[in-house]
């Protein structure tokens, strides 16, 4: 048989008298791929000032020590106070990424009918994709410097908070629940600043130890509260309230729990000190490229942007625990 050819048999399922029986697929693709988290769609999306975005903190208030303070009542020298407030800046990061129509592949699709709404779908997840990085970098990014950026990643929230200072280990025969409870309270305890957790972030697998904890060790149920739409999760009783703890698949571990040698990360956070500067719009772009002699279509995703971790040294605490 001539090499440019093939015969009917090589695509069909069966042939036989009366029959030719042909490869049919359903119209719609099986699609369970994971897309977004949580933490990216609870934080504050607030729009950049400039490149870099500028803002300023205040971490002391203009009040008098106790001893320049009190005065004898008949001898007031009143001492000069002033507040304390510093310069601070975030980079924006660009992220992208491209999708290509081949015109022939396009009109081929349209004449066989089958996938008609397939280009559709691939620049919706392709719009997810980037998503998806974006919510993987926002607490994973490998910068390492809000003021002096190292690599074109956003400086992910798990670095920031780790570089704040704040951190404590939960050995492997000690109590996760008491630990996290703890570290709350001593957060509330800040003289300096008014610290009001709101949530606890960390990856479902260091969640169900805590659940378990809580029911072997202390014969507690743990609640549950939605925090989106169609989105339950436990809550933790602290001395802030009854927090969140909100599964993160974006927020990695590294052994295998129960072999002594596992280290699972968790993040208790203030929310509202965690920021999105976005540049233009929050959401990403889609921009149509200019049809080349190829004839191919082609489509670009940009999101501009980038986090910053507000008061990563008293507001926020990173958890290791040891299982």
């Amino acid at each position: 048989m001539n090499a440019n050819f093939t015969e009917i048999h090589a695509a069909a399922d069966f042939l036989g008298p009366g029959a030719i029986e042909v490869p049919m697929y359903q119209t719609e693709i099986t699609d369970m791929v994971r897309r977004r988290g949580l933490f990216g769609q609870r934080i504050k999306q607030v729009p950049a000032t400039g490149h870099p975005s500028r803002y300023f903190e205040e971490t002391a208030i203009p009040s008098p020590t106790a001893a320049g303070g009190f005065v004898d009542p008949r001898n007031i020298v009143a001492p000069v106070v002033t507040p304390t407030r510093v310069e601070r800046s975030v980079p924006l990061k660009a992220l992208v990424a491209q999708i290509n129509y081949n015109l022939f592949d396009m009109e081929l699709g349209q004449q066989q009918s089958q996938f008609a709404y397939l280009q559709a779908k691939d620049l919706t997840d392709t719009v997810d994709g980037v998503l998806r990085t974006h919510d993987i970098a926002l607490w994973n990014g490998t910068d390492t410097s809000l003021s002096a950026p190292t690599t074109t990643q956003y400086f992910g929230a798990a670095n920031q908070i780790a570089a704040g200072g704040n951190s404590l280990t939960i050995g492997a025969a000690d109590s996760i629940v008491d630990g996290l409870k703890s570290t709350v309270a001593k957060m509330l305890s800040n003289s300096s600043f008014g610290v009001r957790p709101t949530a606890i972030y960390a990856n479902p697998v260091l969640l169900d130890l805590i659940d378990r904890e809580a029911k072997t060790e202390f014969n507690a149920v743990l609640n549950t509260r939605e925090i989106a739409a169609g989105v339950s999760v436990k809550t933790l009783s602290t001395q802030a309230g009854e927090l969140p703890l909100i599964p993160e698949w974006t927020l990695p571990y590294t052994g295998v729990p129960g072999s002594g040698s596992a280290v699972l990360p968790a993040y208790i956070v203030t929310e509202e000190m965690i920021e999105y500067h976005w540049l233009s719009d929050p959401n990403p772009r889609v921009f149509q490229l200019g049809v080349p002699g190829s004839l191919a279509s082609q489509y670009v995703v940009v999101k501009f942007g980038g986090l910053v971790v507000k008061g990563a040294d008293y507001a926020h605490y990173q958890v290791l625990v040891d299982r």
